[in-house]
């Protein structure tokens, strides 16, 4: 069996500047910690984010508690180490908001089911999705995250745009339990998009919260196979405000 296991600095270490990361997590809940810390420690800039929201800020209330630090794709965006990111909720991370509006940050407001559903289509090897959401609205007219017209598409009668896959270089990933194939699984609200990230990208990443030994996990119980991952990063410490 291969050996996936790497350290979070060797697991980063193929990542550019410019490219395109996905990360999984909902207001951080979900979010990859230990391989965020390392992007910021390889100081890799000018990228495009694929997630569900900006992460949080340092001070930020997390539950009924403030987190002490950034969290998920909040600690790129405090190092200003992302040029765009695409998501459903860009509300929260002031960081977020204050890039946007002096000029270093692109986003891309996309519909959370929408979003899963071209990242699903970007796993899956479709060529797109159809969906009712945005017909009749700005989005219609609106170019997509990479500058392309929408088309719009009518099946008996009702009329549906057709959304693109997104795709990116690297997905990372934060399962609640692994095994050292990469089989896993989230708990809870973790789930998120942490399982239809995985295969959207040429390379995903998990750093999970508990990895164990190959057989330990029933095959009835992981919801991704191993075979979509390509790297294991051990050390994710579980949830931490």
């Amino acid at each position: 069996m291969i050996n996936k296991i790497k350290t979070a600095q060797e697991a980063v270490a193929g990542v550019q500047d410019g490219m395109t990361i996905m990360v999984g997590g909902f207001l951080a809940t979900g979010s990859p910690e230990i391989l965020m810390d390392a992007l910021v420690e390889k100081g890799v800039k000018h990228l495009t984010v694929i997630g569900n929201d900006g992460g949080l800020d340092a001070g930020q209330p997390a539950g009924e508690f403030a987190a002490k630090t950034a969290r998920g794709i909040g600690k790129l965006l405090e190092h200003h180490m992302v040029d765009h990111i695409i998501a459903s909720h860009l509300g929260v991370n002031p960081k977020l908001n204050e890039q946007f509006a002096d000029g270093t940050l692109k986003y891309t407001l996309v519909p959370q089911g929408t979003l899963a559903e071209k990242i699903r289509a970007a796993a899956y090897g479709l060529g797109g999705v159809l969906t009712p959401t945005g017909v009749g609205t700005p989005m219609e007219t609106e170019l997509d995250e990479l500058g392309r017209e929408k088309k719009v598409v009518e099946i008996n009668g009702k009329k549906y745009l057709f959304e693109l896959p997104l795709y990116a270089d690297y997905s990372f990933i934060r399962p609640s339990v692994a095994d050292k194939f990469g089989n896993y699984y989230c708990s809870k609200a973790t789930k998120n998009f942490n399982y239809v990230m995985a295969g959207a990208s040429k390379h995903t990443i998990i750093a999970p919260e508990k990895l164990v030994e190959v057989g330990e996990i029933d095959p009835d119980y992981f919801a991704v196979a191993g075979v979509l991952v390509d790297t294991i990063v051990e050390g994710e410490k579980k949830w931490q405000i």
